[in-house]
């Protein structure tokens, strides 16, 4: 897979002299609230760098001020950096001219903000095709396209009918379908379900991934939320005070957090379907090493096997289970080992 968005070394300095501050800030290595009070400027975003391949859902997470917004901003070029680069399909978008960048932002890139924004004196149907329109496309196939659009995300029925008659789910699923009618390549999602009920969010989240798996866009989706992160996101990005602190898949981020900040954030994430038997394991010629119990009458399970599916094939044995890769074994789990990733450990850090 190709890498579809790259950005590498992105400073966002918010000031009267961004650039002389940035030179000042690097070279005394100030924190933000340093160059807040001594620089009267803000770093919105500290040289963050991180490559999203195609068809890759990629979430940045962090608390309100983090940077995660503004850095999103940065790939459609709402926002120029003060330092870095970004790349589009391998394209320097910084060298861009304005046609060129409206072009960018019409075809290629479909951003979905938190409010929709969606005009309440046009039909849904004209709200979801106005990019469409302002394009030049015809008035019947941009009607097409805004009810293939409404139809992915069920609001088929809907396209007649006006913004002040959508409950605010419904609302919120006409932005994503806005987006989705010019058929972008890459989908920058901007915290669209944080402001929903915790039931109307968790069904917009399935809904999303039901259409991620059929579309596969390359997406970038901005939360607050780890939860949120951790279900959607083939890998995250946390962010704090403007810098990317860790950037790995949600088993990662979970098993091993890189430093108390992110590990602060997973300490109250169940891990029950977040960890897997490749990482709970030992590897059968160590186990082996120091047991002479046989294994060929113990359950098997295979690499991917998460932890829920590890506790529900022990409950029922004494013995230890042996994780399977291609036909032969490859490592050994006890219920030892278990309990430990269920309390977020391992027999490394237990006996330390």
């Amino acid at each position: 897979m190709t890498d579809q968005v790259e950005c590498q070394g992105i400073w966002k300095i918010y000031g009267k002299r961004e650039v002389e501050s940035l030179a000042i800030i690097e070279q005394r290595r100030l924190t933000k609230g340093e160059a807040h009070k001594e620089l009267d400027c803000v770093i919105g975003v500290r040289d963050a760098s991180f490559a999203v391949k195609q068809g890759e859902i990629f979430c940045i997470m962090g608390l309100s001020g983090s940077g995660k917004s503004t850095l999103v901003r940065h790939i459609n070029r709402l926002i120029e950096p003060t330092a870095g680069e970004v790349r589009v399909n391998g394209e320097l978008i910084s060298s861009l001219d304005e046609k060129a960048m409206r072009r960018l932002r019409a075809e290629t890139i479909g951003m979905v903000f938190q409010h929709m924004a969606l005009w309440p004196h046009r039909t849904i149907r004209d709200n979801v095709s106005f990019g469409l329109e302002i394009r030049g496309v015809n008035e019947r196939e941009r009607h097409h396209a805004a009810a293939k659009a409404l139809e992915a995300v069920q609001l088929a029925d809907w396209g007649t009918h006006y913004p002040d008659e959508l409950s605010g789910g419904m609302q919120q699923r006409v932005g994503l379908a806005r987006a989705l009618a010019a058929d972008p390549d890459i989908l920058l999602l901007d915290e669209p379900f944080s402001a929903l009920d915790p039931l109307i969010r968790r069904q917009l989240q399935d809904q999303f991934l039901e259409l991620a798996s059929v579309m596969k866009k390359t997406t970038l989706f901005i939360t607050h939320d780890l939860d949120e992160a951790i279900r959607l996101g083939h890998r995250i990005a946390i962010m704090n005070e403007g810098v990317i602190v860790q950037i790995g898949t949600p088993e990662e981020i979970v098993t091993n957090p890189k430093d108390a900040y992110v590990a602060e954030f997973v300490k109250g994430i169940s891990r029950l379907q977040l960890v897997y038997a490749h990482s709970v394991m030992q590897p059968i010629d160590v186990y082996q090493s120091s047991n002479e119990e046989r294994l060929s009458d113990c359950p098997q399970v295979t690499l991917d096997a998460d932890l829920n599916h590890l506790i529900d094939t022990a409950i029922d044995t004494e013995r230890p289970l042996v994780v399977m890769e291609h036909g032969r074994p490859v490592g050994v789990i006890t219920k030892r080992a278990i309990l430990l990733a269920i309390q977020g450990k391992t027999e490394e850090s237990a006996s330390s």
